[in-house]
């Protein structure tokens, strides 16, 4: 291939993805479900939004997760962090970037938990906020 053919090269070129809408105006439940997406788009197992309503006044909406090892819980984290972040929202707080075993972004009216399997089982929060 010749570097300096520019017809060669365009069709190697991946093009840039649009920027999506921005959910700055969405409500919890739609950011949750969105979130979601994200984390099933990159195969995370056991997705579930749990409504806090009633439960807790920390947030609205719970999503968990779970990795099948610690560099996917990152990963899960970092791609979350990414799409919200190109729809123009940023956690207030992440927590677990270092742990490798669990993960946590607070979204205000939603938190997202990402565990490995091990983990998610320790801390049981489906069972403590079970409907």
């Amino acid at each position: 291939m010749d570097i300096n053919n520019e017809n060669e090269l365009t069709g190697l070129l991946q093009p840039e993805e649009p920027k999506p809408e921005p959910l700055t105006d969405a409500d919890p439940e739609t950011l949750a479900n969105k979130i979601a997406e994200f984390l099933d788009g990159k195969r995370a197992r056991d997705i579930k939004i749990i409504n806090m309503a009633g439960k807790t006044d920390i947030c609205d909406y719970m999503v968990l997760a779970t990795g099948t090892s610690s560099t996917h819980v990152q990963s899960l984290s970092a791609e979350v962090e990414y799409q919200m972040d190109r729809r123009e929202i940023q956690p207030l707080h992440a927590e677990g970037r270092d742990n490798r075993t669990w993960a946590v972004l607070d979204y205000a009216h939603v938190m997202v938990h990402i565990f490995t399997r091990d983990t998610r089982e320790f801390y049981g929060l489906d069972k403590l906020y079970a409907d």
